[in-house]
């Protein structure tokens, strides 16, 4: 931001990463606001979003990540009123859910994922663009477990969608937020004028320039390499729902790199200890204040029972596992199992 010759080169530096990311999109580079990663970015777009006046009606499901979920929850003690969508047993929000309440009175802000982080089951979300557009509601997309998994374009009917940057190689503690054109968002992090008055402080420029580069590689690895994931992922759950006891929680579309195993009968933190010994990362629930592991929220919304819920684990790939590895897992978790 300063005015000397060494401010005005990592502005243009800034400015032409800022253009490579937008160029993902088929978007103008005014339409990409840099940020630390997915929870900045929700907390930006929805409440961004939102009247800075009177009491919200948002639209919403019991099946979003916490960033998402913890700032509505906060919204509601502030006085929004919040919708929420039911789960199905396959793991997605129905569009005839929404489209019903969107029939019911005046929505201020739908907010929903795109892609389960944790069963990786996919919604409809374009679909449910249509509704929003039709109604004239923001729709806010959460995008962070889609962005590197499978390709997609951003419908007109989506006001905003967030992103994270260490889901598809880049570092952590950077993302970015897709804004629709003459879309502005109430900055939520004041103190100057960076990211079109939308994203006060200074922009992190080395982050950021990984950032792009992670977003312009996807030009040339997608969909090879969503359709290499899945063949592993797939490789992976067959292999152990042939484990007495096992099955899949999640179905229907579903994202190319994640699979959620319930292993029944199984102590779920037991088993993660164990695994994670043998030196295969896995993740089960969410860690609370206390440092024990909790059921996860996700599976109970679905329906699956607590025990089950319990004994359940996610594993996700990325694009640079290898067969190799994917039967290494194998090897292990059937020995553990």
């Amino acid at each position: 931001s300063s005015p000397h010759y060494y401010g005005q080169q990592a502005k243009s530096l800034l400015s032409h990463y800022r253009k490579r990311v937008a160029s993902y999109f088929s978007a103008a580079a005014n339409q990409i606001l840099f940020t630390s990663g997915g929870t900045e970015g929700a907390d930006l777009c929805i409440r961004g979003l939102l009247p800075e006046k009177g009491a919200p009606r948002i639209i919403t499901s019991r099946l979003e990540h916490a960033c998402v979920f913890e700032t509505c929850t906060k919204l509601a003690k502030q006085g929004a009123e919040l919708v929420y969508l039911p789960a199905s047993s396959s793991g997605a929000i129905q569009v005839e859910d929404l489209e019903r309440e969107l029939a019911k009175g005046k929505t201020d802000l739908i907010v929903l994922m795109a892609v389960n982080n944790e069963t990786g089951v996919m919604n409809e979300w374009e679909k449910m663009s249509d509704l929003a557009k039709a109604a004239k509601v923001p729709f806010v997309v959460d995008g962070v477990a889609l962005l590197g998994k499978e390709p997609f374009t951003i419908p007109d009917g989506v006001t905003a969608m967030f992103f994270s940057g260490h889901k598809i190689h880049a570092l952590q503690g950077t993302g970015f937020v897709y804004v629709k054109p003459r879309i502005k968002l109430h900055p939520q992090q004041l103190g100057g004028s960076q990211e079109f008055g939308m994203r006060g402080g200074t922009e992190n420029l080395l982050g950021i320039a990984a950032l792009s580069r992670a977003v312009e590689l996807l030009h040339e690895k997608l969909p090879s390499a969503a359709s290499t994931m899945r063949h592993l992922r797939d490789t992976l759950e067959a292999a152990l729902l042939k484990i007495p006891g096992t099955s899949v929680n999640g179905s229907g579309k579903r994202v190319s790199n994640t699979t959620n195993i319930a292993f029944s009968g199984k102590d779920g933190e037991t088993f993660l200890i164990a695994l994670d010994r043998a030196g295969l990362a896995c993740s089960l629930g969410s860690a609370c204040a206390s440092g024990a592991i909790e059921p996860s929220r996700i599976l109970l919304e679905m329906g699956v029972p607590m025990g089950l819920a319990q004994a359940s684990l996610r594993f996700s790939i990325s694009r640079e596992t290898t067969y190799e590895e994917i039967e290494k897992a194998i090897q292990i978790i059937r020995l553990l199992a």
